[in-house]
């Protein structure tokens, strides 16, 4: 029972993007669903956990986490429509990986001895192959400059995940406790963007149908929390990771993305290189 929740975060951001898509929403109308859902999972999780009180700066930093994260989930959608969904989350994880990994060995001093820290290195070179293999359609040369856009857009936002990664790390409260201050940050964070983006989005359908995906996400993250308390991090981290799976099969399989048999052949590939090096990566 203990590993089936430990595959509910990995299943839970996996089909957010195909749900997304079937809504046919926009990305300003994702950003506020997000927002909206992972609002209403954290004032649920505060009402039926009761986690502990934390202190002002604590709750100050995991609320810019929340504001963070939204920011580089707003290059992820947008990147959907610029390069579809197959190819933005490998490419999105892999970016995250890079980028936590990095942020791990300089700030928090992760990966101590040189041997960890070459082996991190090659894992890293093998992530970026396999990313890079998800996307190249060695059959046709692709002359547009949508995949060089859609690159550079979550290159430039991941950033967000990275610093929604990092924060944890550095306040003295459980995952629980700062819940709710995350899922503050990603509301107001969604809202602004909104605001700033598109105003009439908040009188939109889709926006609010698309709440529902961001009722899952929270409910993904929350169920992370619990699957590192009862599995450990190390596993917790490793299954979640099958969400870049689910994700792109699901948007060529269910999404109907086209695929020629040897760009899925190539993507296969990638997303066994991506899985593989990131779970290199915990064990250093």
């Amino acid at each position: 029972m203990d590993i089936l929740l430990s595959l509910i975060p990995a299943i839970g951001w996996g089909v957010q993007p195909i749900i997304l898509r079937r809504i046919g929403s926009s990305s300003t109308q994702d950003v506020f669903g997000f927002g909206l859902g992972a609002i209403i999972v954290g004032i649920l999780v505060q009402i039926f956990f009761s986690p502990v009180a934390i202190n002002l700066p604590t709750f100050l930093l995991s609320f810019l986490a929340g504001v963070a994260w939204i920011y580089g989930q707003a290059g992820q959608v947008r990147a959907y429509d610029m390069i579809s969904v197959s190819r933005t989350m490998p490419i999105s994880t892999g970016l995250q990986l890079i980028g936590t990994s990095l942020i791990g060995v300089l700030v928090f001093g992760d990966w101590a001895s040189l041997s960890s820290k070459i082996i991190g290195a090659l894992a890293i070179i093998v992530l970026i192959f396999g990313a890079y293999l998800t996307t190249v359609n060695p059959e046709v040369k692709d002359t547009s400059n949508d995949l060089a856009r859609g690159v550079r857009t979550l290159a430039i936002t991941s950033i967000g995940y990275w610093i929604y990664s990092a924060i944890p790390k550095m306040v003295s409260a459980d995952a629980i406790s700062i819940f709710l201050p995350e899922m503050l940050g990603i509301f107001a964070g969604a809202m602004i963007y909104v605001y700033l983006s598109d105003k009439e989005v908040f009188r939109q359908r889709k926006s609010w149908i698309s709440s529902f995906v961001g009722m899952i996400f929270g409910v993904a993250s929350l169920t992370y929390i619990m699957s590192a308390q009862l599995n450990g991090v190390t596993l917790a981290y490793i299954l979640s990771q099958l969400n870049v799976v689910v994700a792109t099969l699901g948007a060529i399989f269910i999404g109907k993305e086209a695929k020629t048999p040897r760009q899925l052949q190539l993507t296969y590939l990638g997303l066994v290189l991506i899985v593989g090096a990131s779970i290199v990566t915990v064990f250093l």
